[in-house]
């Protein structure tokens, strides 16, 4: 049964939630255009400290609430958007507003990426819509184009820079030679990462993401807990020096890829080569690479973040939501999650290293550490050596290797950390994809 407008209620008043508001009250006569049919903001819940914000001030009389049955219970609330964040009570409103029969539109990239199973069922049993374009990528298209675009494709594997905090940190590292501390620290001035920057630095956003797009596009359940996570704590200016003699960038990756009845999800630091898609995106922009049996190799750029980027795609969910009730369809999320695939170990991940380790400055050492290496299946590529410290009679060396299984390397890693001649393991990073 086709209805005379759509309602629309906005849960939050924050950046996200407060430019959604906005937009929906700003551009009602051209959203409402688009769809061909009446679109109308009805209700925006709020905290009581929000009231005397200039936007709450701005927008429509009556159209603010700071109670949650009201909100609910308004007249004609089609869709509820969610755009408060973190995982309550931002879980149990998008359940209310399922369980009344009410479509839901949210950015919260958490609550999708730990809660998916059971907001998806109910979506189900109530026959409704649940929409999360915004929860990865922001205003990057991806979810859309998972559900759509690329169905036909098997799709071969994902490489995502999905962080711009730490994208635009590595950038600051990679380009003017700064050391992590002072690059976060011109991160936060700038308003790209926040007082708090853990959730960013140490990988944990990227992992929601990550979960996300794994699931979606493998039809099955990834729980962020079970996805591989190292951050970009332990890089150093010596290590972007040494990735760019040796031709790389370096990027923190979120990578996942099928094979042989389980898929990889991991994020972690990757040197990528200088002429890869991903190690040209820079500063705060995003970046998918998506791999498609039929499709070939697709890039998809842009702001991961940010109050009107993320509007535009929360906004899109709504229309799209809208269109399904004006047209009286239910649920169209292709979302099964039934495929029994398992999280394949990181111990069993197959790929190159760079290693750089401070060793005692004397003959025989290399020969020591190849023993080693080749002790545990570990083919060398090259090695370098430039950094002697001759009053502690130390020296700083640099090994590429050749693929190698993770688990080999992490004993390697070990033994060689137990030799007298070895000062210290300084660091070892992943090499491609």
């Amino acid at each position: 049964m086709e209805k005379k407008y759509i309602g629309v209620g906005v849960i939050g008043l924050g950046v996200v939630a407060g430019q959604v508001s906005k937009v929906l009250c700003e551009r009602e006569e051209f959203l409402s255009a688009q769809l061909g049919f009446p679109l109308k903001l009805k209700k925006v819940k709020v905290l009581p400290q929000d009231m005397t914000r200039p936007l709450a001030k701005s927008l429509p009389e009556g159209v603010l609430t700071t109670d949650e049955d009201d909100f609910f219970n308004t007249p004609g609330l089609d869709i509820v958007v969610e755009a408060i964040g973190g995982e309550y009570p931002a879980f149990n409103l998008l359940s209310r507003g399922l369980k009344m029969g009410k479509c839901v539109v949210t950015s919260n990239k958490e609550v999708i990426a730990k809660h998916a199973p059971e907001l998806v069922k109910l979506a189900k049993d109530n026959n409704v819509g649940i929409r999360c374009e915004a929860s990865v990528g922001g205003g990057i298209p991806l979810i859309s184009p998972f559900q759509y675009d690329l169905a036909a494709n098997h799709i071969k594997g994902i490489y995502a820079i999905i962080n711009g905090t730490t994208n635009y940190i590595l950038t600051r590292m990679a380009k003017e030679g700064l050391d992590f501390a002072t690059a976060l620290k011109q991160a936060q001035s700038l308003g790209y990462a926040e007082a708090n920057p853990s959730n960013d630095i140490e990988g944990t956003d990227a992992v929601y993401k990550l979960a996300i797009m794994a699931s979606i596009n493998f039809q099955c359940v990834v729980k962020p807990e079970d996805i591989y996570r190292e951050g970009i704590s332990r890089l150093t200016s010596r290590d972007f020096c040494y990735a760019d003699e040796l031709g790389f960038n370096i990027k923190l990756l979120a990578i996942t890829k099928p094979g042989n009845g389980q898929i990889e999800a991991r994020v972690h630091p990757v040197f990528l080569p200088k002429d890869d898609w991903l190690a040209k995106v820079d500063g705060v922009f995003n970046a998918v690479l998506v791999e498609g049996d039929l499709v070939g190799p697709v890039l998809f750029q842009g702001q991961g973040a940010g109050a009107l980027a993320t509007s535009s795609a929360v906004v899109a969910d709504v229309l799209a939501a809208a269109q399904d009730i004006h047209l009286g369809v239910g649920n169209r999320m292709r979302w099964n999650m039934d495929k029994p695939l398992g999280i394949k170990p990181m111990s069993d991940i197959l790929t190159r290293y760079y290693l750089r380790m401070t060793v005692t400055d004397s003959p025989g050492v290399l020969a020591l550490i190849a023993k080693v290496l080749g002790d545990h299946s570990i083919s060398i590529s090259s090695v370098i050596q430039k950094e002697t410290d001759e009053k502690n009679l130390t020296a700083e060396i640099v090994i590429m290797t050749h693929p190698a299984k993770e688990a080999f390397v992490q004993q390697a890693l070990v033994k060689l950390g137990g030799l007298d001649k070895v000062k210290e393991i300084n660091n070892f990073v992943r090499v491609g994809i």
